[in-house]
């Protein structure tokens, strides 16, 4: 106002009016964009609540409703206060994870494993023996030491209600019926059943879980049954828990202590669940074909249940009323269409298969379904078509099983021993000979370590035991050489000494060794013989080759109690102590006894104790 020239004046006003346009203008664009921002957050938003709106009227499961639905999973799964502190925390972290999270499908794995595990102690179910029992007898021919065994079991379980879990390794020749006594077992009980093969498993992650950090983990295989099983108390089978084997991965076997271990497994730790899992009420039965393979720690935490092989006998009858109702079963047929005869069904059990259990006699008999279908559908036949024994070359071929039978005679340096083989007992001949040499002893028909050193230590008893004919056989100029046939099979144990022992001994006083005697234990340089194991199959087997007598050690008198009584009952069995014993019976050498085997077995040990 007080620039007197109105063209200044002028001027002067239209900086100002610029400047505040300007101004203006600067705070229109910011509104702008603050006003541009949160359009497009609120836009957000409601598409999130339109598209929760969306899934839950779809009611799809994978969407944002499970974040809600989570809480109330978590509150009905019953979990223990601390794992469901757990699963809360974890359920808060998915609701801060963005709509790409790579965490988000991880989480909600891990969630669904939580919330479907079963949680929820259940009462202890009573447990009806008699019906047990008849179960076991209606599903299982013979076994009755087996099934008295596991009656006992459950009838300690059915008095101790507290704690319903338990732990059982059953251990037999393949196809004895191990895993199907597992169910039977489960189904006494009124038990889910879950089964796990652990067959070839070599990594520890399988048994414990992998860490959740990892792409693509999963818990282990107990979590997984557990999870199928939906209950904290089924029947758990650990099929070939034997095969187990350590690798860089770790040691799968260890990984099952906890679980097998009754003080520890009520707080059982998965790497993938990262919280404590009570085991204690399931009843763990592991199966496996042999002790041997087991590690010690492992096998002290089982109680063992032996099944031995079957009798043929009892093959028949278990094919009879059992294998072939299946057999027929599978093949869409029924007793008015195909029927075998009794006598065609004992040929097939004796000269079509060889083994302990009874799965390659199914095999062999749906083998003759098949052949059977064809003509039934054909109308090649009338029906019923009755298979008989002069049919089964037609139906199955030639027999492909050789049991050996002995010889009338045995010339001297020929014996016949006992073995025992994954798939049954079997009979055995040793041979030896004696040629010109330099003192030599040769072993042949793939020996083992063990079966070596023990034709060491006859060599050296029968020298120091037969001094009155050494003069007729000068070791130091002549080899021995002992062969066990069948070279192509490996062969081992100690069990084979007293057969040794014998072999020797007759080719030293050139008498024959009875064709109709077999026999079988292990020798000590002492003199000793000691007890071996596999008695029944051992037995069975020489009964099948037609042997008469049987000489075993005398410890193993208390296994005779397996062998079956018809089989008993048509044999002799002579118990011995010491090489001398074995000498008598086979040879009719009327030995002295060294002095230090007659002051008897405690004075040897306290001497060996000072």
């Amino acid at each position: 106002m007080e620039i007197r020239s109105l063209k200044k004046r002028s001027l002067k006003f239209l900086d100002i009016l610029i400047e505040q346009k300007e101004s203006i203008q600067f705070q229109m664009e910011m509104a702008a964009k603050f006003n541009d921002e949160m359009n497009k957050k609120h836009r957000e938003n409601m598409l999130k609540e339109q598209l929760k709106a969306i899934q839950e009227e779809l009611n799809d499961s994978e969407g944002g409703s499970g974040r809600k639905d989570y809480r109330e999973m978590i509150e009905e799964s019953q979990m223990p206060p601390e794992v469901r502190e757990v699963a809360l925390e974890e359920v808060n972290k998915l609701d801060r994870q963005g709509p790409h999270s790579s965490e988000e499908n991880v989480i909600r794995n891990y969630l669904d494993l939580l919330t479907s595990l079963p949680w929820v102690k259940t009462d202890a179910k009573d447990i009806d023996i008699e019906a047990a029992r008849e179960l076991l007898n209606e599903q299982h021919y013979g076994l009755e030491k087996v099934k008295d065994r596991i009656i006992q079991h459950l009838t300690v379980m059915k008095l101790k209600k507290n704690k319903q879990g338990s732990i059982l390794l059953l251990v037999g020749p393949p196809g004895t019926g191990k895993t199907s006594l597992g169910k039977s077992i489960a189904e006494a009980l009124g038990r889910k059943y879950v089964r796990i093969s652990l067959g070839g498993v070599k990594d520890e992650s399988e048994i414990r879980g992998h860490r959740r950090t990892y792409l693509g983990a999963l818990p282990g295989r107990i979590i997984q049954g557990m999870k199928r099983a939906g209950e904290v108390n089924p029947v758990f089978i650990l099929d070939e828990v034997d095969k187990i084997r350590e690798s860089y991965n770790g040691d799968p076997a260890s990984a099952l202590l906890e679980v097998l271990d009754p003080e520890q497994n009520d707080s059982f730790s998965d790497h993938y669940l990262e919280v404590p899992y009570d085991l204690s009420d399931v009843f763990f039965i592991a199966t496996a074909n042999s002790l041997r393979d087991i590690p010690g720690p492992l096998r002290d935490r089982m109680e063992i249940i032996e099944i031995g092989s079957y009798t043929s006998h009892e093959k028949f009858h278990i094919a009879k009323y059992h294998l072939i109702k299946e057999v027929l079963d599978d093949h869409g047929l029924d007793e008015t269409q195909l029927q075998i005869d009794d006598q065609a069904l004992e040929t097939i059990i004796e000269k079509y298969t060889r083994e302990a259990g009874v799965r390659g006699v199914k095999r062999q008999l749906s083998a003759v379904a098949r052949v059977a279908s064809e003509k039934i559908v054909l109308g090649k036949v009338e029906l019923p078509y009755v298979v008989k024994e002069d049919m089964l070359y037609d139906l199955l071929g030639h027999e492909i099983t050789r049991h050996d039978r002995i010889s009338e005679n045995n010339p001297p340096g020929v014996v016949t021993g006992l073995a025992w083989t994954p798939v049954g007992g079997d009979i055995l001949f040793i041979e030896g000979a004696f040629m010109p040499g330099t003192g030599k002893l040769m072993l042949t028909g793939q020996l083992g370590d063990v079966m070596k050193e023990s034709a060491k230590i006859s060599q050296s008893l029968i020298r120091s035991r037969l001094a009155f004919n050494l003069k007729q056989v000068k070791f130091d100029k002549k080899d021995l050489h002992i062969h066990v046939p069948s070279g192509s099979i490996p062969k081992d144990g100690p069990s084979a000494g007293v057969a040794l022992l014998t072999t020797i001994a007759s080719l030293v006083t050139g008498h024959e060794v009875d064709p109709e005697l077999a026999m079988t234990g292990e020798i000590s340089l002492r003199g000793a013989v000691l007890p071996v194991g596999g008695i029944k199959e051992k037995v069975l087997a020489a009964h099948r080759a037609g042997i008469k007598r049987v000489i075993l050690p005398q410890d193993n008198e208390k296994d005779l109690d397996d062998v079956p009584e018809d089989v008993k009952s048509e044999m002799e069995f002579l118990l011995v102590e010491t090489v001398e014993d074995v000498l008598k019976e086979t040879m009719g050498l009327d030995l002295p006894k060294p002095l230090f085997m007659e002051m008897g077995n405690n004075s040897l040990a306290g001497g060996a104790g000072a």
